[in-house]
């Protein structure tokens, strides 16, 4: 986003970066760019910038442009960056910061149907406690349409015994159901 100053040219929002830091409870202004949250990330071919990419876009106001890139849905918030930054920056926290502006501020998601399999993840976890993989994904295959997309690699993760058939729910479901209604709850400032 930029701002339209007084003879009328276009300067950077700054206060994105402050925002972004405040929200995420991370300090955007200690990244110095070492680029290691970069080196160690493992889905960086995925995504069309690096980590340190975006924090440096978040350094210089890039509103606009950052939320609506795929960079910010591909991350899988595995925290790798996070465990490799010197200054203990947690990027992951700053993607879900990202995401949550970009969904109050109605921009569509540049990842077609990412958006999608984010609701049927949480949907997952928050119903039975955790994620169950294979109902998750059967949710989200018949909702986005793409039934047989990579069915061959979920087959050969089923015969592996890393595709659990059945759902296991944890004793504890009424806990993460309560984690779910209080962040819904703080997202809409009561």
């Amino acid at each position: 986003m930029y701002i339209i100053t007084e003879n009328g040219s276009k300067a950077l929002d700054l206060n994105f970066t402050n925002e972004i830091s405040r929200r995420s409870g991370e300090d955007i202004k200690a990244c110095f760019q070492c680029q290691k949250c970069a080196s160690g990330c493992p889905i960086a071919e995925y995504g069309e910038m690096d980590t340190n990419q975006v924090i440096r876009m978040i350094q210089f106001g890039l509103k606009d442009e950052l939320l609506k890139s795929k960079a910010i849905w591909v991350c899988v918030g595995c925290e790798t960056c996070g465990a490799r930054c010197p200054n203990g920056i947690r990027i992951a926290a700053i993607m879900d910061t990202l995401r949550e502006m970009a969904i109050e501020e109605g921009i569509t998601p540049a990842e077609k149907d990412i958006y999608l399999f984010h609701q049927c993840f949480l949907d997952s976890a928050k119903s039975l406690g955790r994620v169950h993989e294979a109902t998750m994904l059967m949710k989200y295959k018949l909702k986005s349409g793409h039934l047989m997309d990579d069915v061959g690699v979920g087959l050969k993760m089923f015969l592996k015994g890393k595709l659990a058939l059945f759902p296991h729910s944890v004793s504890s479901k009424s806990e993460v159901r309560k984690i779910f209604e209080w962040a819904k709850q703080k997202r809409s400032g009561h």
